[in-house]
């Protein structure tokens, strides 16, 4: 046996919990999509990940369609930052406020920090063909999470402002869709 001093083991004890709350991971059914295709409510913890993380993706992205694309996009680009800066306080007050027990990310994922990184390698007609589907995509994706987290999640604050948060998200999609044509 591996007897470790007991400042090490303590400080090994809190790096690593400081690693599972740190940025948590969406559950493999959530991010999978199962739960999706199956119409079942993410948990609170799955909610919370997903819909900051969403909200940093489409506030960086669209600082970068602002700086890089045609007038109605950019005007698509400030609504999406305005609003997604007021969705992220929204929820960080339930969060820090301690009416949501869950612990609230401080990065995009992966594959969120993969796509911006690929936007930023574009300029043109070729970044804006690319943040339009992408946004299309993202809101697709939000309202799918809004929808399924106001009708059936666990927490009632959270679950009641998921409900209330869904048709500027329904809106944003339709806008998205718009930007297209």
């Amino acid at each position: 046996m591996v007897r470790l001093p007991l400042a090490l083991a303590a400080a090994l004890l809190a790096t690593s919990a400081f690693a599972q709350t740190d940025a948590p991971a969406p559950s493999t059914t959530e991010k999978t999509g199962v739960n999706s295709v199956l119409g079942v409510a993410p948990s609170t913890q799955d909610f919370v990940t997903e819909a900051a993380t969403s909200d940093m993706f489409e506030i960086e992205s669209s600082k970068l369609a602002l700086e890089r694309s045609d007038d109605a996009t950019k005007a698509f680009a400030q609504q999406m930052v305005t609003d997604h800066e007021k969705t992220t306080a929204d929820l960080n007050g339930l969060v820090t406020g301690g009416k949501v027990k869950a612990t609230l990310p401080v990065a995009m994922t992966d594959k969120q920090q993969s796509t911006l990184k690929d936007l930023k390698a574009l300029q043109g007609a070729d970044f804006t063909k690319r943040y339009h589907s992408i946004q299309v995509d993202a809101h697709e994706d939000a309202v799918d999470l809004f929808k399924r987290y106001g009708d059936g999640g666990e927490q009632a604050d959270l679950k009641a402002w998921a409900a209330a948060t869904l048709p500027h998200l329904q809106h944003h999609l339709d806008m998205a869709n718009g930007l297209n044509k």
